[in-house]
């Protein structure tokens, strides 16, 4: 009943569509491919950024989630520069700082005089001045054994 100059594709009556089965398999696999693909380049910065700090990797993924939600496309384009860019880290040097000043100030003998009425902020004036003395004396020591006698 059909004529035979009909392309191949063109399938007899009550046969299997071959061609529209596989173009079917591939349509499905080319978007999952398609959406992995995007979720990876999603997923980018958060990836990059989980190399360094914590604060660094939680504003990435905030930027990540509000281009996801928003489609504003700079939030994504800020999560990956700041992802690229390494912070520094101040935190450590300061609480390191802050443990060696406090120890510091717990190792000097508290002063002889201590009048009733001084406020806390003189109190706490004097305890920075004795720590700073402290650091001082510390810091000349090694350059005065230096001096030795030849």
């Amino acid at each position: 009943m059909m004529p035979h100059h009909l392309p191949f594709y063109v399938v007899k009556p009550g046969e299997t569509d071959v061609l529209m089965i596989v173009m079917g398999v591939f349509l499905i696999l080319a978007i999952l491919g398609v959406g992995n693909v995007y979720l990876r380049l999603h997923s980018l910065p958060e990836r990059m950024a989980h190399k360094g700090q914590k604060l660094q990797f939680e504003i990435v993924a905030v930027l990540g989630l509000l281009s996801l939600f928003t489609h504003i496309h700079i939030f994504r384009i800020a999560g990956l520069l700041l992802a690229l860019v390494d912070l520094p880290d101040f935190t450590t040097p300061l609480s390191s700082i802050a443990g060696s000043v406090e120890r510091i100030a717990d190792n000097e003998s508290p002063p002889t005089e201590s009048p009733a009425d001084e406020t806390a902020e003189v109190q706490a004036t004097r305890a920075v001045e004795r720590a700073s003395l402290a650091v001082s004396r510390s810091a000349s020591a090694p350059a005065k054994e230096g001096h030795g006698h030849v």
